[in-house]
This record gives structure tokens, C-alpha cells and sequence, in this order.
């Protein structure tokens, strides 16, 4: 059984999101991540090598274990004691002009070409609370910051669409728990846009499934 906890935590006008995981026993590491505007701000992890095999009672044990690791850092963070660096806004976006030379033939300006990842496609589902990780990039590999990120899941019982934006680095998280799906066809669709480039992940989405299968 993997177990896991996301929770946001204001510092003054700071926002956080802190999520702490079991990697499962093939690992054996209880993972705590700190987020912000889609940037890591701070990540803690322990192994529970000495819980192994698990049985219903070390179990118990790493359950106790993972939520004392999330509260500390909870409490660290409320307190001060763990310092984290004030969130960041996404860069603005910044026009280029082009400047052709006297006689010269002017070059049409090529559109942008994104593409988009999901960095936790394992991990993105814990009790029914989902935490998306994603990272889009330009065509030649490099990070694009201010990127709209939109996420729908089709077919839910109530409308879903869930809305963040890429950083500096390139990355956005997103958290929110899964809406009642009420179609066998459901799919999870996360859409990057900047300017008019555009790129989508699309996920089937199917009962008492973890992971989305594409």
C-alpha cells in the first residue's frame, strides 16, 4: 500500500504546497517535496530500508513514519525554522523585434514549438487527491517559462478544469482531488499554451487505475 498526504501552507502572503509520498518498497524512501509557483523549493527524504519486508504491522509503522516526516516539515515551515525562499513569478513574456538591414530580405519570425512532460506519471495519484508535475520545453530542449497550463478531465460528473503556469525553469504543479468520473471514456487532457503555440497530454482514464495509460 503507498500512502501519501498534500497539503498547502501559507506563510504570510506565501504560498506552498507540500507533499510528502512512500516511493513504495522497491525504494523504500518516504519523499517530501516543497512547491511553489511549479518550482521545488525543498525536498526531504528518508529510506525505511529497516521496515522490510512489510508486513501489516511495519506497515503501520512506515504510515506513522510518513506522517510524522510531513507534519515536521509543516510545522518547520510555519515556524520559520525551515527557510524557504520567497516564491518567484513566472518571467513576462518579452517581444522580440527583428531589424533587417537596408535592401535585405526580411526572415518571417518561425513559430514556437512546445512540447510538454509529465514528470510523476507513477506517483501523480495518491488517495484520490492528484498532484501533477509537468515540465514544458521549447524545440531546442530549453525551458519555457509563462506557459498557460489548463487541466480538464472529460467525462466527470461535475466540470473540472484546473488552471497553474509554467516557471523559470520550465515547470508547474498543479494539486486538486479527482472529481466523480461518470464516463467509461474519461480522460485526464493537460494543454500548454504560449502565444499560438500550443501542446497536449491526453490520458485515458480508467476505474481503480493509478497510473493514466495514454
Amino acid at each position: 500500500m503507498i500512502f501519501g498526504h498534500n497539503t498547502n501552507v501559507s506563510v504570510g502572503a506565501h504560498k506552498y504546497h507540500v507533499q510528502t509520498e512512500d516511493a513504495g518498497a522497491s525504494s523504500a524512501l518516504i519523499d517530501t517535496t516543497v512547491y511553489a509557483g511549479g518550482r521545488v523549493l525543498h525536498r526531504r527524504t528518508n529510506n525505511y530500508l529497516d521496515l522490510l519486508p512489510l508486513n501489516s504491522d511495519s506497515e503501520k509503522a512506515l504510515k506513522l513514519r510518513l506522517d510524522e516526516q510531513h507534519r515536521q516539515v509543516l510545522e518547520e515551515i510555519r515556524t520559520g525554522k525551515l527557510h524557504l525562499p520567497a516564491p518567484t513569478p513566472p518571467a513576462p513574456l518579452t517581444p522580440t523585434k527583428s531589424v533587417s538591414a537596408p535592401g535585405a530580405v526580411k526572415n518571417e519570425v518561425q513559430p514556437e514549438i512546445l512540447s510538454m512532460e509529465l514528470l510523476n506519471p507513477k506517483t501523480w495519484l495518491v488517495a484520490k487527491h492528484a498532484t501533477l508535475q509537468l515540465r514544458v520545453i521549447g524545440a531546442q530542449g530549453h525551458p519555457v517559462a509563462g506557459a498557460k497550463i489548463t487541466v480538464s478531465v472529460s467525462g466527470a460528473a461535475q466540470p473540472a478544469n484546473f488552471f497553474t503556469e509554467s516557471a523559470a525553469t520550465g515547470e508547474a504543479h498543479l494539486a486538486f482531488d479527482m472529481p466523480r468520473l461518470n464516463d467509461p471514456n474519461a480522460a485526464l487532457v493537460i494543454e500548454a499554451t504560449r502565444g499560438a503555440a500550443k501542446a497536449q497530454l491526453r490520458f485515458q482514464l480508467r476505474a481503480r487505475q493509478r497510473v493514466p495509460v495514454a
